[in-house]
């Protein structure tokens, strides 16, 4: 059954039963029979298909889900038998922004592996949007509130933003004094999803007010949008997760501090519902330690 478990997650990360067989070695036949045992043990239909596609059912996605958690018990379990139970190991599949994640993430993730050489690894930096429990990813970090409330969170520290360019880029075009005259810059965007984050809110009179700006450049790469910053091409709005050591170094200067927004938080996000094998739990405790404090600009 874990077997015929684990063919099923293939295909479905494939997209159907022949790329499945090619990625394992196995005819078509092979794929389909094995398929219809897996259904047949679960009393389930959890693949709809037809002559060019493959979806899963209700009952294919909730196994979808669970399959990979059943699969890593298994494992677990196998590796506590052999090892006596004080080897931790495993794969461990995270998401993180990339900026973030290449100069803050990579090196704790660096020393947890030396410490656990059991542990086994698949980071995913992106800045967009990823479906965590489609895509098996035991927990990703994330700034700001989640639309997806499906998904369990525990808030790590402060996410500051700041309003930054070069001092090249200032001393060609002027320091703006009012965030309404960001309008007169060139600011470089953030695209999260299909739409650029045109909409910056800074807190204005008391209140939090948006202000709509503008842009040659538009990426959702944050690390790129970064590096066009300090080369002198705009002004950009960056975590200070992000930009610390820049503000430090003088490579990035900070303009209208007194009109920065409130902060929103930096979190740790993980599939609702699902038992946290030990590395995984591991992994957060060392993230709260890390991280689990006020960012320093």
């Amino acid at each position: 059954m874990l077997d015929n478990l684990s063919l099923f997650l293939v295909i479905v990360e494939k997209g159907g039963l022949a790329a499945a067989g090619r990625e394992l070695g196995l005819s078509p036949a092979t794929v389909s029979e094995r398929l219809a045992a897996l259904e047949r043990y679960y009393g389930a239909t959890l693949l709809s298909r037809t002559t060019r596609s493959i979806s899963l059912t209700e009952e294919g996605r909730l196994l979808l889900e669970e399959g990979r958690h059943l699969l890593a018990q298994a494992d677990g379990l196998r590796r506590r038998l052999r090892d006596g139970g004080d080897e931790m190991s495993g794969l461990l599949r995270i998401s993180a922004p990339l900026d973030f994640g290449t100069s803050r993430l990579v090196p704790l993730l660096d020393r947890f592996m030396a410490q656990h050489p059991g542990i086994a690894l698949d980071l995913n930096l992106t800045d967009g949007y990823l479906d965590l429990v489609g895509q098996g990813v035991d927990l990703a970090l994330r700034y700001g509130d989640l639309a997806d409330s499906t998904l369990r969170t525990l808030s790590l520290g402060e996410n500051r933003r700041a309003v930054c360019a070069s001092p090249d880029y200032l001393a060609r075009r002027g320091v703006p004094t009012h965030p309404e005259e960001l309008s007169a810059h060139d600011c470089l965007l953030m695209r999260f999803g299909e739409h650029p984050e045109r909409w910056w809110s800074f807190q204005i009179g008391g209140a939090l007010k948006r202000v709509m700006v503008q842009g040659r450049r538009i990426s959702n790469n944050g690390h790129l949008v970064r590096q066009w910053c300090l080369r002198g091409e705009g002004v950009c709005l960056k975590s200070r997760w992000d930009v610390g050591q820049d503000l430090a170094s003088g490579r990035l200067v900070e303009i209208l501090p007194e009109f920065a927004a409130p902060a929103s938080r930096l979190q740790i996000v993980y599939p609702s519902g699902r038992h946290q094998p030990r590395r995984v739990r591991a992994l957060i405790d060392a993230l709260v330690a890390e991280f689990g404090r006020p960012a320093q600009g």
